[in-house]
């Protein structure tokens, strides 16, 4: 285990230690207060029966620089290391195979929790400055936030495994947010076809957007815990049998 802290912490430190995690913090930071001012602005225009959570996080916006968020602190977790050979010094070192993935992996998911933190910060600020009573609930951030841990689990798994089998960043990059689209337009396969054909209610099962639907109305549901947690094992197992063959083929 000690091994496994050194190597976390030596991927945190170029998180945090670097312009580039800072610069994507910005990013997140940016664009989450451009959706929740939008979505406020909405609700001055218009009468809005949901909630301010619901409404920030259903926008086109959201999903713009939500998903791509994954390829920017995933794709240099082994391309890089592999384009500059200190993943070769690395994987000769005594220190076992899981040790290196998953330390990558806890690594880029604490950096992806931080990004969370001023949104939190952005919705307490409508009581501070407004002095209005919340146009949201606890629930419901709550449920967003969950939801988010979990589909952030998942997905950068997916970023992970696609580091894992490419020495180019940009390659990594694409694979993942190809992927990514790709898992959020089959959550639209029921919506442009109807639930009346078979096999309809798997794509509600891995549908992004049903499962942000109903955790942003504070419903929690089980099933979609157990969906990404099983792909985030399934895609980490993997990881470690793609790195573990690079490993053995030196």
């Amino acid at each position: 285990m000690r091994l496994f802290r050194i190597l976390t912490f030596k991927e945190l430190k170029g998180y945090f230690l670097s312009p580039f995690g800072w610069v994507i913090l910005a990013f997140v930071t940016i664009m989450q207060g451009i959706s929740l001012s939008t979505s406020m602005k909405g609700f001055r225009d218009t009468p809005v029966k949901d909630s301010l959570v619901f409404v920030t996080f259903h926008s086109p916006l959201f999903w713009f620089y939500f998903l791509f968020i994954f390829p920017l602190i995933t794709m240099r977790l082994f391309a890089e290391e592999e384009r500059s050979g200190t993943l070769e010094t690395l994987l000769t070192a005594p220190v076992r195979s899981w040790e290196v993935v998953f330390s990558k992996y806890i690594a880029a998911m604490i950096f992806y929790t931080t990004l969370w933190i001023p949104c939190v910060i952005q919705f307490k600020m409508f009581d501070w400055v407004t002095g209005l009573p919340p146009a949201w609930t606890g629930g419901a951030l709550g449920g967003v936030l969950t939801i988010l841990m979990l589909m952030g689990a998942a997905f950068t798994a997916i970023g992970c495994l696609a580091s894992a089998l490419t020495s180019s960043q940009i390659i990594a990059g694409i694979l993942t947010i190809g992927l990514l689209v790709i898992q959020y337009f089959l959550g639209y396969v029921t919506v442009i076809w109807g639930n009346s054909f078979a096999g309809a209610s798997m794509f509600d099962y891995i549908s992004s957007q049903q499962h942000l639907y109903y955790f942003a109305k504070g419903l929690f549901d089980s099933r979609p815990a157990i969906y990404y947690l099983s792909l985030t094992i399934f895609i980490l197992f993997l990881t470690y049998q793609v790195v573990d063959f690079r490993r053995w083929r030196r």
